[in-house]
């Protein structure tokens, strides 16, 4: 499965947030989709560890 942090969005004096993309398969189906979030810096990999 794969997973990927596509971009870091910057802001000055301010939070910064990265969209988290993750590849997720459908137990009926077997096909994949694509789940999309923002969250902040300090969460991704926290993000990504959940399953």
């Amino acid at each position: 499965m794969a997973k990927k942090v596509v971009a870091t969005l910057k802001k000055e004096g301010g939070v910064k947030y990265a969209k988290v993309i993750k590849a997720v398969r459908s137990p009926k189906t077997g096909a994949y989709t694509f789940k999309e979030e923002m969250v902040t810096e300090d969460m991704v990999k926290t993000v990504l560890a959940d399953k």
